[in-house]
């Protein structure tokens, strides 16, 4: 009897023992599910998506050559790599205080900015080694909300958890939430043209303030042979700067804009701009034959709105002008400095 007593007390510690361990492990897990923001393998990120409840939002999806915007647009590789650096060293700072939660959890319910992660996983993964059956999945979605009193971290909570959490970044003084915009104008790549020499088929410069200086390149193959156009009389120049005309060329290779203007002005003097009569036309026809135009408009020295009551009193701006990409839909500041070597006129070509 005494022996039974025994065993029955053995079996009852053992059951408590295993009891104990499952709920243990269960709220473990359950915390470690709440706590992780961070996503570790940046490489295998296939797509982010972002919104907020005013109804912005942005996808930035991988591609081949870098980073797509909202299926639109060239996102701004910089700001994706940024974004998925962020991502990478999220950490956990403290739980949200008690005497606070209620609050920080309708901020983030009203106000939080939605975040959702995909990769590239696999079905079969055996010790990460034999891996089998790609896939793109849904890993991860959290919700990022307002900053901390000092600043020093950011609210933010994982779909589905219970309890928010104080996030940060080691060694990092400041907040996160500016780092998931969901605005398109944030995520957009200031690329205007990026095309390689090998991949032009033609280019012109229209001059509308003095048409004779217009011309059209034509590459007519691989081993450098160009034909150069007067488009105002259809001449063809027999002789001309075959170093200036190459420094020309390969210059599409990377120009960029310096800030996006569609915002920042209003639509009245916006359309007033768009309407008038541009100053310069560059398009170019790439390989596919793809075509990208842009239309180039003088900016006044000083404010605008000096500007309208003084139209014609007020000098031209040397440093900066206005131009129209994306197919019209992006008004844009640009610099002389960076565009000035594709804007020599045909003057400057003749032998």
């Amino acid at each position: 009897m005494r022996k039974n007593k025994i065993i029955i007390l053995i079996i009852s510690l053992i059951v408590a023992i295993i009891v104990i361990s499952l709920v243990s492990n269960r709220y473990s897990t359950l915390k470690e599910k709440e706590t992780d923001f961070a996503v570790r393998d940046t490489a295998s990120v296939t797509k982010v998506f972002i919104a907020d409840k005013k109804e912005n939002s942005v996808l930035l999806e991988r591609i081949t050559s870098g980073w797509t915007l909202n299926d639109q647009f060239v996102a701004n590789t910089k700001v994706v790599d940024f974004l998925l650096s962020t991502m990478k060293r999220l950490r956990v700072k403290a739980p949200v205080p008690l005497s606070i939660r209620t609050g920080v959890i309708s901020r983030l319910a009203s106000n939080g900015i939605k975040v959702e992660v995909y990769q590239e996983v696999y079905r079969i993964n055996l010790f990460n080694r034999y891996k089998f059956f790609k896939h793109e999945k849904l890993t991860k979605v959290f919700y990022v909300g307002d900053a901390t009193q000092d600043n020093m971290g950011t609210y933010m909570l994982i779909e589905d958890a219970d309890n928010p959490y104080i996030v940060f970044i080691p060694g990092f003084r400041g907040f996160l939430f500016s780092r998931f915009s969901p605005k398109p104008d944030d995520w957009k790549s200031h690329v205007v043209f990026n095309t390689k020499l090998a991949d032009i088929k033609s280019v012109a410069l229209k001059f509308y303030e003095d048409p004779e200086n217009s011309f059209k390149v034509d590459i007519e193959d691989a081993q450098g042979n160009y034909k150069m156009t007067a488009m105002h009389s259809g001449e063809v120049l027999e002789s001309y700067d075959t170093l200036k005309l190459l420094n020309f060329l390969t210059s599409f290779r990377d120009l960029r804009y310096e800030t996006r203007m569609n915002n920042l002005m209003t639509p009245m003097k916006l359309d007033s701009i768009i309407n008038s009569t541009p100053v310069y036309e560059l398009t170019l026809v790439n390989r596919f034959d793809d075509t990208t135009k842009v239309p180039m408009f003088k900016k006044h020295s000083m404010p605008e709105s000096i500007a309208n009551a003084y139209e014609m009193l007020v000098p031209v701006d040397h440093d900066r002008f206005y131009g129209l990409i994306n197919d019209g839909n992006d008004f844009v500041l640009m610099q002389y400095y960076v565009f000035d070597k594709v804007l020599y006129p045909l003057s400057d070509y003749r032998n």
